[in-house]
């Protein structure tokens, strides 16, 4: 039905609740903007609460992403060994003495 998976359900709370605070936080910026250029009392609240609103809003959205790796990596990391950390086959191991130039362990 998707092409793609849907968000795991703490991911999606967090994502929802930072479009909210964004939401928010724009409404509060276009009336902080429209206040100002009324000249009305009530822009330097405005603003004020916008810039402390913008502060929630990045941390909201840094959340999301916090929150989306969390989960990822307990829940959604396959873990197999890439190319490099696959063992090598038997005869290609190298023994500890042959390592060191064969100096170590012969009398």
């Amino acid at each position: 039905m998707y092409a793609k998976p849907r968000l795991p359900d703490p991911v999606r709370a967090a994502a929802v609740r930072a479009v909210l605070i964004v939401a928010v936080t724009l409404v509060l910026l276009l009336t902080a903007v429209l206040c100002s250029l009324a000249g009305v009392w009530l822009a330097l609240p405005l603003v004020l609460a916008t810039v402390a609103a913008t502060v929630v809003a990045t941390w909201s959205v840094l959340d999301v992403w916090v929150t989306r790796q969390v989960w990822l990596q307990r829940h959604g990391v396959v873990s197999e060994p890439s190319s490099v950390a696959r063992p090598r086959p038997l005869h290609q191991v190298v023994s500890p003495a042959r390592r060191d130039g064969g100096t170590s362990g012969s009398p």
